[in-house]
């Protein structure tokens, strides 16, 4: 491909201006297919089946049973290859799932029809109407008697044979990562398979699906730090929710013993493998319940998405295979961290190494205390090796400021967060039902930040006035819907499981 060059005394023509050659080519048999009164930007189409439906509906058919058929189909696609063969011509169109190809010869599908049909390229809308049959070789093709022109594509697709292969392109333009690769697509399906039975499965258990504001006067729900925007007719800063948390623990106060929410949460932080700053969670609550049972209800959901999406509950991801059969391994926090971070039980008791050793993992080592110490230690050293779905228990007291303490250990929460495949999929606990112990742990909270730590809560009077109308003991979880399907499709990146993901503007 050569890039046209232009005269730089000369302009170059409206719309002309750094077209290649064949963008150019394409635009001059656009403007043909006009003069010839072809419609360029039809309203409609007349259609009967898709490509993926004729490709799954009619590839076993023997062909003496086709040609006994002659069931006759119109099916729209974009033309991805061209073979022609004096006066006829073999190609594909494809609806980025499946690919069928379609036999255009003059004497069946007119002289009109073969003419225009050499103003088209690549990539080109077309809707094929005709019988299918097989070929000599078995080829399951569409006899086309009609052709109907649905839309120009006015640029070359990528190569044919490789794809699409560069990933800021992919990326960027994923309209072409799913045309050009269509296992790409199947992620997204697969994506809104396991949606779809969240919602089955929760709806089924007699669960309220809510939605709660995605602007917050203050940030709360979660320690993260938040997006800041302005309303201008209040006059008023907000925050884009870093979680529904908040909203949803006044919603059981009101009397909704059971409800959930799959939407979006914002988070200000770092881009990775596991992080997007925009991301989509699943979090329920369950009124009358504890971290314990929500141990039980994610195992349960697990595998039901596992059995009902992907026919089993073995997932394989990279080199290993993740069983999602019940019940999951369990591990305190503190266990975890002796077994798996090289410090023995007695060095995670001395707060002064344990700050110290978590001051060389994090470049934001400033005011670390030592819960937060641990924290940065089990996310660096322990994580990364808990690849079978294992619930880690009892985390420090300090990080977990909206949890109940537990029973056993008031210095620990209790609350679980679910490893699998290296990455955190879930989190949970006992919520704090207590409003003074609420308010004292918000103020504990705002002081922090005061010293500088942005992911700290602010006070929220308001939620604390909620829980002062009684909040009964409930359980409650977060699942990361994005990292759910990173496990359920074997992709190692975030940015594989969301259609757009944030990129820096070129």
């Amino acid at each position: 491909m050569t890039q046209k060059k232009d005269n730089p005394e000369t302009p170059a023509p409206p719309g002309e201006a750094g077209l290649t050659d064949q963008e150019q080519a394409r635009r001059e048999k656009s403007a043909k297919l006009a003069d010839r009164g072809i419609p360029l930007f039809p309203h409609k189409a007349e259609i009967t089946h898709t490509v993926d439906e004729i490709v799954r509906g009619f590839s076993k058919r023997e062909p003496d049973v086709l040609d006994r058929e002659k069931t006759r189909v119109a099916v729209p696609g974009r033309i991805m290859t061209v073979r022609k063969m004096g006066r006829a011509t073999f190609f594909h169109i494809s609806d980025s799932r499946s690919r069928l190809q379609a036999y255009l010869r003059e004497d069946t599908a007119g002289k009109e029809a073969y003419d225009m049909f050499s103003l088209l390229d690549i990539g080109d809308l077309v809707c094929v109407e005709g019988s299918v049959f097989k070929t000599r070789t078995g080829e399951l093709t569409v006899l086309c008697e009609k052709l109907v022109f649905l839309g120009k594509c006015l640029h070359p697709l990528p190569e044919k044979w490789h794809g699409l292969q560069d990933v800021e392109i992919r990326y960027r333009k994923r309209y072409l990562d799913i045309l050009m690769n269509p296992e790409v697509g199947e992620i997204f399906r697969l994506r809104s398979a396991l949606v779809s039975r969240i919602r089955k499965f929760f709806d089924d258990r007699g669960y309220l699906e809510v939605e709660t504001p995605m602007m917050h006067v203050l940030a709360g729900g979660a320690l993260a730090r938040p997006f800041k925007t302005h309303h201008n007719a209040l006059d008023l800063d907000l925050y884009l929710r870093v979680a529904p948390e908040l909203y949803l623990k006044r919603l059981v106060v009101g009397g909704f013993d059971k409800v959930y929410e799959i939407n979006r949460n914002f988070r200000n932080e770092g881009i990775s493998a596991e992080h997007n700053p925009e991301f989509t969670m699943l979090e329920f609550y369950q009124a009358y319940s504890d971290y314990d049972d929500m141990m039980n209800l994610t195992e349960e959901l697990l595998t039901d998405l596992a059995l009902s999406v992907r026919g089993s509950d073995e997932l394989p991801y990279g080199d290993c295979t993740v069983s999602l059969r019940r019940p999951f391994r369990r591990l305190s926090f503190m266990d975890a961290l002796a077994a798996h971070s090289d410090l023995s039980p007695e060095k995670l008791r001395d707060r002064a190494a344990v700050i110290q050793t978590a001051a060389t993992l994090t470049p934001d080592a400033a005011g670390l205390t030592y819960g937060k110490a641990l924290d940065v230690i089990f996310d660096k050293r322990v994580k990364p090796g808990l690849i079978q779905p294992t619930f880690i228990t009892h985390p420090p007291r300090e990080i977990s400021p909206l949890a109940k303490a537990s029973r056993e250990n008031p210095d620990t929460a209790e609350r679980f967060e679910l490893m699998i495949a290296g990455m955190e999929v879930a989190n949970a606990f006992s919520e704090l039902t207590d409003p003074a112990e609420q308010k004292r742990l918000f103020e504990e909270q705002a002081e922090a930040r005061r010293r500088g730590d942005e992911e700290s809560h602010r006070v929220d009077l308001d939620y604390v006035e909620a829980l002062e109308y009684g909040l009964p003991p409930t359980g409650g979880e977060g699942i990361g819907i994005d990292r759910l399907v990173m496990l359920f499709s074997g992709k190692p990146s975030i940015r594989e499981v969301i259609l757009f993901p944030l990129l820096r503007p070129r």
